[in-house]
């Protein structure tokens, strides 16, 4: 029946279908099962390889190379390094007389291992307190530094501890403190009635303040000096229970108490270690933030020389951690020498005179309301500094103090000392040619006030430009301004701008090369570079061609005249002649660098015009009618002299700079500078002499001329003594 056989054959069907997907199943399963010895093999594989090379490195660690890793293993080898700061160098006067020297001084060190706690810490600080004394250490403890070391007592922690309150113990949201938070409401606990101190207590604070304060693995000095050879031999015995501790040396620098004591400056004590202003850079070049640098003056300026070789030593550890001792890998080497271009009698005498001249013009009343004078000398050919004298003087109190920074960091009008940089300024533009004539008159310029000469503006006369400058004449170099703006002088006139820039760029040209209102390479870090006005008019190029504008150092003078006098050469100006190796007792080695010669620029103006200026300054100096300003600075020196005068107007001001006025309190008090650059012999200078002295007053119409009187006293204390001369000439 059709029924029945399409049934069979649907059937038939069914059981075909049902036996092809179990023989899927199968085959799958088959399949799997081939593929696990597959997967052990490879694993197999793997776990032979990572035994191959745990084998190789194990071979490597104990027969290659056995001592590398049995050294790293005990500490020999350990890579933390102590780098300690070596002695600094000492500095000498130009005779060799020292003026700042290092002294080695026995010292304690301390090196925290990495299991160092508090409690241990405390507990070698109360030994090593009992047998070293306390003047050895000055360390200022704050109230927290005490709270510290009374906590680092086990048993007064446990008290402190047992007076928290559970609820002291948790935050806001009920967890357990951290153990910063938890120790600072410890300290919060710590009564000041805990903290009272036995003398012998305080002192072992002290000590456990500097070795909490140091890092893992580093060192620091914890006591210096005092320490006697029964103390050390003590601290050795005691090595065992006082880990850390190690008997070192350091050093200590002593100054001379002298008049050269500001300029040798100071250094940085190992608590202060590297200024934060200058960390920076210091660190770049392999110091260490504990070093201890020069901050001021020659200390600062010569640091490099000064500093020395560090010594590097290796902690040395234990298998636990626990610093055993040190090993030197780097012997340290103390630092070089120097030697000054000032001879400490010399310096010394020319303070005197400085000083001496200002009470004596103060007590004459030319100088009431003076605050200071200032002088420095120097070799013109060199440029070897061979005094700087400064004084400052309050004038309320009449109190004068020692202000050496004054003769390099300070500024002053001029005055008329700056004339002969005013005529090279106008022959460097061509607008005035070799001693070229002027009418010394009265100049009237429309809505200023006239300009005159000190005689008065009676009788107008010709003046040549050497002329000009034996009788210091302000209408003739207002003339030469006038010229570079390129006008000529007639009465009620008005000034025309157009130059003006011009006039100004030849000024800041001309005096730049003489080292007027620029930086002068002076190796005592501070040097002013002068006070430059900004407002550059043509009035103000009037004023500016007799002193009476910008502001200079006394420094920046006297390079001014060594340069005149050299025939137009600008040297750098220096105080340190050589770096010698230190040989350790005290004494100068062997001259390892010489400071050499330097020139800096030269002034762009012809030799016959310097020829004008030396011939007008030598008549400054030796004129003999009663218009020559300078004969003052001669008078009885045994060389020829040629010098330059300048008196600029001021206003008496006080001790904070503020103006001072006349018994109305409506009427300002005028004074002067008495200012003067010289240089000698005339015919070939080896001195040159600026001088300083700012607000000074004239007595019933005559001054004193201080500033002529002071290098007038230099001049016959140097030429008046051999040994000065001969240490100067040594120095070329």
């Amino acid at each position: 029946m059709p029924t029945i056989k399409r049934s069979k054959k649907n059937t038939k069907i069914t059981e075909s279908s049902e036996n092809i997907e179990f023989k899927k199943k199968l085959s799958r399963k088959s399949n799997r099962v081939g593929s696990i010895p597959k997967r052990v093999n490879i694993l197999f594989f793997v776990i032979f390889i990572l035994f191959m090379i745990l084998i190789v490195k194990l071979y490597n660690m104990q027969v290659q190379n056995q001592k590398f890793y049995a050294d790293k293993l005990s500490g020999v080898g350990a890579n933390v390094k102590i780098i300690q700061g070596a002695p600094r160098g000492n500095i000498y006067d130009a005779a060799g007389q020292p003026l700042a020297t290092t002294t080695a001084v026995e010292a304690v060190k301390f090196t925290r291992g990495q299991n160092a706690s508090a409690v241990e810490m405390r507990t070698v600080a109360d030994q090593l307190s009992t047998l070293i004394s306390a003047s050895s250490s000055t360390t200022s403890l704050t109230t927290r530094d005490k709270k510290d070391y009374y906590l680092a007592d086990a048993a007064h922690l446990k008290k402190i501890n047992e007076k928290l309150t559970p609820k002291e113990k948790k935050d806001k949201q009920g967890n357990n403190l951290s153990g910063s938070k938890i120790y600072a409401v410890q300290l919060s606990k710590v009564s000041e009635k805990e903290l009272n101190f036995t003398p012998e207590q305080t002192f072992a604070a002290q000590l456990f303040k500097k070795m909490n304060g140091t890092s893992t693995f580093h060192t620091t000095i914890i006591a210096i000096g005092d320490i006697t050879a029964e103390q050390q031999a003590a601290i050795a015995e005691r090595e065992g229970s006082l880990p850390g501790i190690s008997i070192s040396t350091s050093w200590d620098r002593s100054y001379a108490n002298n008049s050269l004591t500001t300029l040798v400056g100071t250094v940085s004590s190992q608590q202060a270690g590297l200024p934060a202003e200058d960390a920076a850079a210091y660190l770049k070049k392999g110091y260490q933030p504990n070093d201890r640098v020069g901050t001021s003056y020659l200390e600062k300026g010569y640091e490099e020389y000064l500093q020395g070789t560090h010594q590097i030593s290796k902690v040395v550890i234990d298998k636990s951690g626990n610093v055993t001792g040190t090993k030197v890998v780097q012997e340290g080497k103390k630092g070089d020498d120097i030697k000054l271009t000032v001879d400490l009698n010399f310096q010394t005498q020319v303070d005197n005179i400085v000083k001496t001249q200002l009470q004596t013009a103060v007590a004459q009343g030319f100088a009431r309301y003076s605050d200071g004078a200032y002088a420095v000398v120097m070799n013109p050919k060199t440029g070897a500094v061979l005094a700087m004298s400064g004084f400052k003087r309050d004038p309320e109190s009449g109190v004068v103090t020692p202000s050496t920074y004054n003769t390099f960091g300070q500024t002053f009008l001029p005055g008329s000392v700056v004339k002969p940089a005013t005529l090279s300024s106008g022959w460097s533009i061509g607008a005035i040619n070799g001693n070229q004539t002027f009418t010394a008159q009265a100049i009237n310029i429309k809505g200023s006030n006239a300009i005159k000469d000190v005689w008065g503006d009676t009788n107008p006369f010709a003046l040549t430009a050497a002329q000009a400058l034996q009788y210091s004449s302000n209408t003739y170099m207002t003339q030469v301004a006038l010229a570079m703006l390129g006008q000529s002088y007639t009465p009620g006139m008005s000034l025309s701008s157009s130059k003006a820039s011009s006039t100004w760029a030849a000024y800041r040209k001309i005096y730049g090369q003489y080292g007027l209102g620029t930086n002068v390479g002076f190796d005592i870090p501070g040097s002013t570079t002068g006070f430059l006005g900004v407002d550059t008019t043509a009035t103000n190029a009037l004023f500016e061609a007799f002193g009476q504008y910008d502001q200079f150092s006394p420094l920046q003078l006297a390079v001014y005249a060594s340069t005149i006098a050299n025939g137009g050469t600008r040297i750098t100006p220096h105080i340190v002649q050589g770096v010698y190796d230190s040989t350790g007792d005290g004494e100068m080695g062997k001259l390892i660098k010489k400071i050499e010669t330097k020139t800096m620029d030269k002034v762009d103006i012809s030799a016959s015009n310097m020829q004008v200026i030396h011939d007008g300054m030598y008549a400054v100096t030796h004129g003999t009618d009663d218009l020559t300003t300078g004969r003052r600075i001669q008078n009885g020196v045994t060389q020829d002299i040629s010098g330059k005068t300048g008196t600029a107007e001021t206003y008496a001001v006080d001790a904070q700079g503020r103006t001072l006025y006349a018994g109305d309190g409506k009427t300002t008090i005028k004074t002067t500078v008495s200012n003067t650059i010289s240089f000698a012999p005339s015919a070939n200078p080896d001195i040159a002499v600026a001088v300083m002295v700012p607000h000074t007053s004239t007595v019933n119409g005559a001054t004193a001329g201080v500033g002529q009187l002071i290098a007038n006293e230099i001049y016959k204390l140097y030429f008046g003594n051999p040994t000065f001369q001969n240490e100067n000439n040594a120095t070329n």
